[in-house]
């Protein structure tokens, strides 16, 4: 017997749809904000202001940009779930996202993300400066322009040239202290450029077969795992190579040391994928979430060892 899904109302015990409550809506409208994506753009963000300041920035100036910074992303990842609530149906990885599960209206949802972009916005330029928060909604209209409505479903690359999105907190972060840019950003935003690929392929493997049912060309649902993963070692050495450029630029010895250390192991694990991807397809045997979960690791760990590289000159 088909029994119909329950839409923004659940049923109670009797079976009587109820509304739903209001910590429920809050933890709807906060889940349309990703925010273990939120965590892990603002930790491309904080560390760099302490190496930007060659110390310890202000505190206000600190919790200023994370709060503008965090609106924005959560506006630009709200965003996305309006114009991928279609897909998101469709992959079990997405499938329990608020729209997805018909919890929120789209109209709603469409409405929050757009309120959340303008008051990042003024956040931004009120309380730490106008290049900040032009770079906030420049990476706010690429990644739900560019990248969620024309590269998606375009393109096999589109997570390369649609990552860029993901980078821009690094510039963030060391204008909301200088005021300008400087080539010590640029290359960390590289390094976050050329980190995306191996970082969100990786995951893509695990779920090549929801991104094929969704129709989304990511690179894991049309390419071999070989291929795939050939171009993650590809990355990784432009990754590595990219991350040392900053030593010579804001850092002391001890960066350059983490760098280093990090990026033989990240090379390590993107060759043992590479080569157990060369034997098979099979993803029990390729373990593409190993590398996955460490690159994780690797970004939150180069940062901080950023962060803390002043502080031991």
């Amino acid at each position: 017997m088909h029994v119909p899904a329950v839409d923004v109302k659940s049923a109670s015990s009797s079976g009587v749809p109820t509304s739903p409550g209001f910590s429920d809506v809050v933890k709807s409208y906060v889940a349309l904000t990703k925010p273990r994506i939120i965590e892990l753009l603002l930790l491309t963000t904080v560390p760099v202001m302490f190496l930007a300041e060659q110390g310890v920035p202000s505190l206000w100036l600190v919790i200023a940009t994370f709060v503008g910074g965090a609106l924005s992303a959560g506006s630009a990842n709200a965003l996305n779930c309006v114009v991928d609530a279609d897909i998101d149906q469709m992959m079990r990885r997405t499938s329990r996202r608020p729209l997805a599960r018909h919890q929120i209206p789209t109209r709603n949802a469409l409405i929050f993300g757009l309120v959340l972009g303008v008051v990042s916005t003024g956040v931004l330029a009120y309380w730490v400066n106008w290049l900040s928060a032009g770079l906030a909604l420049a990476a706010n209209v690429f990644y739900v322009v560019g990248y969620t409505m024309i590269l998606k479903r375009r393109t096999s690359q589109n997570i390369v040239w649609g990552g860029a999105a993901g980078c821009f907190p690094a510039m963030i972060g060391w204008t909301a202290v200088t005021g300008e840019l400087a080539w010590a950003p640029v290359v960390l935003f590289l390094v976050v450029f050329f980190w995306t690929p191996p970082h969100f392929w990786s995951l893509a493997m695990r779920y090549r077969e929801d991104y094929a049912a969704a129709s989304v060309p990511m690179l894991p649902s049309v390419a071999t795992s070989a291929e795939v993963a050939r171009q993650i070692v590809a990355y990784t050495w432009v990754m590595v190579g990219t991350s040392l450029l900053l030593w010579p630029l804001a850092t002391g010895w001890f960066y350059p040391a983490v760098a280093i250390t990090l990026g033989i192991v990240f090379l390590i694990e993107a060759y043992e994928l590479k080569s157990r991807a060369d034997d098979t397809e099979e993803l029990s045997v390729i373990k593409p979430m190993r590398l996955f979960h460490y690159s994780n690791a690797y970004l939150a760990l180069l940062f901080v060892a950023a962060a803390i590289d002043p502080f031991l000159r």
